[in-house]
């Protein structure tokens, strides 16, 4: 009974020693809800794939408060391994010299396979420098597009398998509606001042938005969204508004926006691709269509392509060869395409390789799913430029709050769409020479 007992006890002790010899990997993000129940499930499959790490995801609060966590963490040398951080704090993360492991670096340290070649150029683009190196691994990527209601379309008069093209299409197809009574809105845009009405819309025009492409090229970027196309749309903003053609549905991500389509108010609206799961609960009463963004059709090159928003997920110093030797694999594990296509067809975020999107073709889910495949073509309709690779820009939560405040200047008439960029642009470029300051 003895033996027993001591050969059981050695048997855990030895269990107990193989438990303790996985490397633990931590791991900050900011995805809760059902997001945050399907990268749990995502880590789980991955730590019951190998018995060598152990990676621990933990939620963090929204994306800012968990960047704020993590310089705090840093300075107090308590950082993660791998923490999530939105694409507005690229600009951010890059001046965080010293603190960062760049993935390029990571993976040819470890010798782990990459290759670069194999990822959406449009995806990582946004997150790579000026000689095309990745600095962060991509994870939840999504774009704009447009979602129209097929069914107000057809009460309308409309033709619903053919949503607007142009934002003059985007214009006359609202009066009709309205007209009709179909709706009492036209469209409703989310981020209308940053991401959709600015970012994406400069992008889809192939307009900068600032100097040295766009941030990339350095810190004395300045920017220089107040052009004669910029202000147009912002003076047709108000107009719209005006003329209820346009709902304004409040700053930053527009929290009234979705809703005012989802009550079919507003017939068509611009969102996050990411949003396609969240519509079509939402959408229990009529058919949900999807299209391109709008361009206005005399600027010549329009459409360009579309640019991404979410987040990646970003290697920090300080740890141990065996932790970056499990972060290494876990960003591996996850770029495989059939994580990649299992996370893109559950989430509605971009397939961030090649070979996820061809994964989900062979699947049949794009077949099955009409217009899921919509935010991949825009992103890839044409080769990004200067214009519409992105953006970088330092602080730039804080200037987008400047976008936020400048739009609703115009939209109650306190300002011209004109001054109101034009103060945008200089309150902005005040942010950037702080940051270019403290980061010199």
């Amino acid at each position: 009974m003895k033996k027993t007992l001591l050969a059981s006890g050695t048997a855990l002790a030895l269990l107990a020693q193989g438990a303790y010899a996985q490397t633990e990997v931590t791991w900050w993000h900011s995805m809760s809800g059902e997001l945050g129940t399907k990268l749990e499930s995502i880590t789980a499959d991955f730590n019951a794939s190998q018995s060598d790490y152990t990676v621990t995801p933990i939620y963090r609060g929204s994306y800012e408060e968990s960047l704020v966590g993590t310089i705090a963490a840093f300075r107090a040398n308590e950082q993660p391994v791998l923490v999530q951080v939105y694409e507005v704090g690229t600009g951010t993360m890059m001046a965080a010299k010293g603190a960062v492991y760049p993935v390029y670096q990571l993976m040819a340290d470890t010798g782990l396979p990459f290759d670069p070649s194999s990822y959406l150029s449009a995806v990582v683009g946004y997150y790579s420098d000026t000689e095309g190196n990745m600095l962060s691994m991509p994870f939840n990527s999504s774009t704009p597009i447009l979602y129209y209601n097929k069914t107000v379309f057809e009460a309308a008069g409309l033709d619903p398998e053919q949503p607007p093209q142009t934002w003059a299409e985007v214009e006359s197809f609202s009066r009709q509606i309205i007209e009709a009574d179909a709706a009492s809105c036209g469209i409703a845009l989310s981020y209308a001042a940053t991401w959709v009405g600015t970012e994406n819309f400069s992008a889809w025009h192939n307009q900068p938005i600032g100097t040295l492409e766009n941030g990339f090229g350095g810190l004395a970027t300045e920017l220089q969204l107040n052009g004669l196309l910029q202000v147009r749309f912002w003076e047709d903003l108000k107009k719209w508004q005006d003329e209820g053609v346009f709902r304004y549905g409040g700053p930053a991500g527009g929290a009234e926006a979705a809703p005012s389509f989802y009550a079919q108010t507003c017939a068509m609206f611009i969102g996050s691709s990411a949003s396609r799961a969240g519509i079509m609960n939402n959408a229990t009463d009529f058919e949900v269509g999807f299209g391109f963004q709008p361009h206005y059709d005399d600027v010549a090159g329009a459409p360009q392509n579309s640019i991404i928003g979410g987040a990646t997920l970003w290697v920090l110093r300080g740890h141990d060869e065996a932790e970056y030797q499990g972060a290494a694999a876990f960003l591996n594990y996850l770029s495989s395409a059939e994580v990649q296509a299992d996370w893109h067809q559950a989430t509605g975020y971009l397939p961030i390789t090649q070979a996820a999107y061809d994964l989900s073709t062979e699947q049949g889910y794009y077949e099955a799913n009409p217009g899921s495949d919509t935010s991949i073509r825009q992103l890839t309709l044409n080769a990004p430029t200067e214009n519409s690779k992105g953006l970088r820009f330092g602080n730039f939560t804080q200037i987008r709050a400047v976008f936020d405040q400048e739009l609703e200047a115009t939209l109650s008439g306190a300002k011209t769409a004109e001054q109101a960029l034009n103060d945008a642009v200089a309150n902005g470029n005040q942010i950037l020479r702080d940051f270019e300051a403290a980061n010199q």
